[in-house]
C-alpha cells in the first residue's frame, strides 16, 4: 500500500495493484474564486499541482477508480469533472450519488456501509464538518476505512474530532490514519476540519497507528501551516509516527506497523 499526496486532499492510493484517486481537485493555481467570509481574497487553489500536464494525463490514464468523501469544490472540482472519463469507476457517499450521476459519471456507486471491490474492502464512516449552524450548512461528509490484507487505512475526510471519529478508531483500529488538517474556518464559528489540538487528540487516542496529515496550504480558508503542525507534533513527541507530506510526496504504508 502506498499513498501519494498531490495537493490538499487529492491523493493517489496504490493498493492491491489498483490506483485510486481520492478527492480530485485538479484545477490550475488560482482557477476558482476565494471561499467567502474568510478574511482574504486569495484565489484557489493557492498552489499548482506538483506534476506537469502530461504527467496528469498519464495519472488519469492509470487510475482505476475515484473515491469521493464529499462534493465541496476543493475535493471535486470542475476540472476533475471535465478531465476524468465519464465511465470511470467512482465511489461516493449515498447522499452525493444523484449529483455525481447528473454530471455524467455512469459508473458511480454509493458506499452506504460496506463495499468490496477488487478484494479491497471499503467501510464508510461519519464525521462532522464543523459545529453548530456552520456544521449543518457544510452538509454531510464521509470518511472511509480501506482494508486489504494486514493494512487498515482510515481516511477521516473533512471532519473535526467528534464521536464519529472516535467510534471509527475504536471499531476498526486502523494501522494508518490520514487526517485533513489545516484548521480551516470562516471569520465566525469554529474550525470545520481538524486543527492542531484535534490532531494531537487523535495521536494520543490512536497510539497504534501511523498518522499522515494532509489538506494543508492549498485553500484560502486554512489557518495552520505545515510548520505549525510539525512543531506541535515535535513538541508532543509524535514526530516518529506522524508524517506531514509535501505536495507530490509518496509514503509507503507498511503492513502492521506497531507504534504502541
Amino acid at each position: 500500500m502506498n499513498i501519494q499526496l498531490l495537493r490538499n486532499a487529492t491523493q493517489i492510493l496504490k493498493i492491491n495493484g489498483k490506483s485510486i484517486l481520492i478527492d480530485p481537485m485538479l484545477g490550475e493555481k488560482g482557477s476558482y474564486d476565494p471561499i467567502p467570509n474568510t478574511g482574504n481574497t486569495l484565489r484557489n487553489p493557492l498552489v499548482d499541482l506538483p506534476i506537469t500536464e502530461p504527467e496528469l494525463k498519464q495519472l488519469i490514464d492509470q487510475t482505476d477508480a475515484v473515491l469521493l468523501t464529499h462534493l465541496h469544490r476543493d475535493h471535486w472540482d470542475l476540472t476533475a469533472q471535465q478531465l476524468l472519463p465519464k465511465d470511470m469507476m467512482l465511489f461516493c457517499q449515498p447522499a452525493d450519488l444523484e449529483t455525481v450521476r447528473q454530471t455524467g459519471f455512469i459508473n458511480a456507486h454509493p458506499i452506504a456501509d460496506e463495499f468490496i471491490w477488487e478484494d479491497i474492502r471499503f467501510n464508510r464512516t461519519g464525521g462532522q464538518h464543523g459545529t453548530g449552524l456552520i456544521g449543518e450548512r457544510m452538509g454531510m461528509v464521509s470518511g472511509y476505512v480501506i482494508r486489504h490484507q494486514g493494512n487498515v487505512l482510515y481516511l477521516a475526510g473533512d471532519t473535526i474530532w467528534c464521536k464519529e471519529v472516535c467510534e471509527a478508531l475504536d471499531k476498526y483500529k486502523p494501522t494508518h490514519i490520514i487526517l485533513n488538517g489545516g484548521g480551516a474556518r470562516f471569520q465566525t464559528g469554529d474550525p470545520i476540519v481538524m486543527n492542531v489540538p484535534d490532531v494531537i487528540t487523535v495521536c494520543n487516542y490512536a497510539v497504534q497507528a501511523q498518522i499522515i496529515i494532509v489538506h494543508l496550504e492549498a485553500v484560502n480558508h486554512s489557518t495552520e501551516s505545515r510548520i505549525d503542525i510539525k512543531a506541535a507534533l515535535k513538541a508532543h513527541g509524535f514526530s516518529g509516527r506522524c508524517v506531514v507530506p509535501e505536495n507530490g510526496e509518496s509514503i509507503s504504508l507498511k503492513e502492521n506497523n506497531k507504534f504502541a
